[in-house]
């Protein structure tokens, strides 16, 4: 039997377990299930999208070294290298090693302490860009003090041989030992500390066009005319003699046929007989050499048909011809003068020889020219004649 009650306006209300009351509170029911469900879903979307972005973190910073590890891997060395040319504090310097070098960069007592691969990169390029002979010899890089060239100066024996005569045995070789002694390159820039202290001032760029400069010009005029003492020995510092009574150890020159100038007739013959002085073996690297005065009448000169020798190089960067041989312009090089040597020709790939130690290291010295600071810079480098069949002179001489 169903029950009613009755409400305050005398109305009959259905009983709390009727079939009415029981759908409204299922469905409310499931009204509060639903939201309940989209509030945990919004919550695990909220969860996976935080562990979304902290995963993206974690990878973006483990990733990073590897992205950026070969700048970072110099970093330090150059952090501390700049640290110690701006203020002299050497204590990031100590224990740090040169990658693949197997040596450390605690090198005080010894002298200074190695620069960074960046400016030693950029000090050996500019010294190859220079007008020296480096930029036509051949250069070898070393550890040792100094380098040794063999030269074997005898040909193989050969002959004709039938089937059944006898062989004759081969003459045997003579090697020669050519040892080149490496020399210690320096060079002393200063500045001021003020100057050091300005965050804005490149040093390392500074002290690298600096030392170049220097290394350049000494290597330049050692290479040329070097004595071999305490520095490389030049080609023009050897003896020298007329190419018929040229021998190993000795240049061999050709005459103009004037005292201090070309012939006054038929000037440009002298240059044509120093190119067939040379071996066709070396002619077909060779190179001239002389200086800016030297260029200047050089250029003038006509063959008997009236075309100039000289002509300039069509593309940026290449060099002037000579009977179409490049010209190497070395202000070292003597100017025309009684008895100079002011013209060179040969393969000095194969004449001559520049030996370099790769480290090159910097002493800083604050206290011997307050306010300035002293930047002692040295490396090692040496250079002779290691083929003297490869380097032809030209004498302005009458014989």
């Amino acid at each position: 039997m169903r029950t009613e009650t009755k409400s305050r306006a005398g109305e009959a209300l259905p009983d709390a377990r009727s079939p009415a009351a029981e759908v409204r509170t299922a469905l409310a029911g499931f009204l509060n299930e639903m939201k309940t469900f989209q509030s945990d879903v919004k919550t695990k979307l909220k969860e996976q999208e935080e562990r979304l972005i902290m995963l993206d973190r974690k990878n973006v910073s483990v990733a990073r070294p590897a992205l950026s590890g070969a700048i970072e891997a110099a970093a330090p060395h150059q952090k501390a290298f700049n640290a110690y040319l701006r203020n002299g504090d050497d204590d990031g310097l100590r224990g740090l090693t040169l990658e693949g070098k197997g040596m450390s960069t605690a090198v005080a007592a010894e002298g200074g302490y190695l620069v960074d691969p960046k400016t030693a990169d950029t000090i050996r390029s500019v010294l190859r860009s220079t007008s020296s002979v480096r930029a036509i010899a051949n250069v070898v890089t070393v550890e040792a003090t100094s380098f040794d060239v063999l030269v074997d100066h005898s040909d193989m024996g050969s002959g004709w041989a039938s089937e059944s005569g006898p062989i004759g045995e081969s003459d045997t070789p003579i090697i020669e030992r050519i040892t080149i002694p490496l020399h210690e390159l320096s060079a002393m820039p200063k500045a001021s500390q003020r100057l050091l202290d300005d965050s804005a001032f490149d040093i390392e760029g500074w002290l690298a066009g600096r030392i170049a400069d220097k290394f350049a010009r000494a290597e330049a005029a050692a290479f040329i005319n070097g004595d071999g003492v305490d520095k490389p020995k030049g080609f023009l510092s050897h003896p020298k003699v007329a190419e018929g009574q040229w021998s190993w150890g000795k240049l061999g020159y050709i005459a103009t046929g004037n005292n201090g100038d070309f012939a006054t007739t038929s000037a440009s013959d002298a240059i044509v007989d120093l190119v067939y002085a040379l071996s066709a073996t070396y002619r077909a690297n060779a190179s001239f050499v002389m200086n800016s005065k030297t260029a200047g009448a050089v250029r003038k000169m006509k063959d008997a048909d009236g075309r100039f020798l000289w002509s300039d190089g069509l593309a940026a960067a290449e060099p002037a011809r000579l009977m179409g041989y490049p010209v190497l312009i070395a202000e070292d090089m003597p100017d025309i003068a009684a008895g100079t040597f002011a013209i060179a020709f040969g393969d000095f790939n194969a004449g001559y020889t520049v030996a370099d130690r790769p480290d090159l290291r910097v002493l800083r010295d604050p206290f011997s020219a307050k306010p300035h600071v002293l930047f002692y810079a040295s490396k090692r480098v040496g250079g002779d004649v290691s083929d003297f069949a490869a380097i032809k002179l030209l004498k302005f001489a009458a014989s």
